[in-house]
């Protein structure tokens, strides 16, 4: 699966590492089967207006995007057995929870793709 960093619009980055779900198969599988997300890492599923928390291990903070990176919604905590969506979301990032508040991510600024250093 294709990595992007994903950095507000200061380049100040949120998401180190955040895997891009933009086929079914990765957006189906999104983060099941996983135990957890480490503090610099994230999922991009798009397209998307919803997300749930079927099945899963962990809480997570999900951000829901507009078609132009704008941060339309924050769940913080969304915990196994939830769901959440946000009309006129396009995306959603799913964080590690309480990763949000650590990159002080809110409604109205914007959120936008920086490809990943080649090692």
């Amino acid at each position: 699966m294709r990595s992007v960093a994903l950095a507000d619009e200061d380049g100040r980055v949120v998401c180190a590492h955040c895997a891009v779900a933009d086929t079914f198969g990765t957006r189906l599988r999104g983060l099941l089967g996983r135990s957890g997300l480490e503090p610099d890492e994230g999922l991009l599923i798009r397209p998307t207006n919803s997300i749930h928390m079927f099945f899963m291990r962990f809480a997570i903070d999900a951000v829901f995007l507009s078609r132009d990176g704008e941060v339309l919604r924050v769940v913080e905590e969304l915990r196994p057995w939830r769901a959440a969506m946000r009309r006129r979301a396009k995306s959603v990032v799913e964080l590690p929870a309480g990763a949000a508040g650590r990159a002080d991510i809110r409604v109205g600024m914007r959120l936008a793709e920086r490809a990943l250093p080649q090692a």
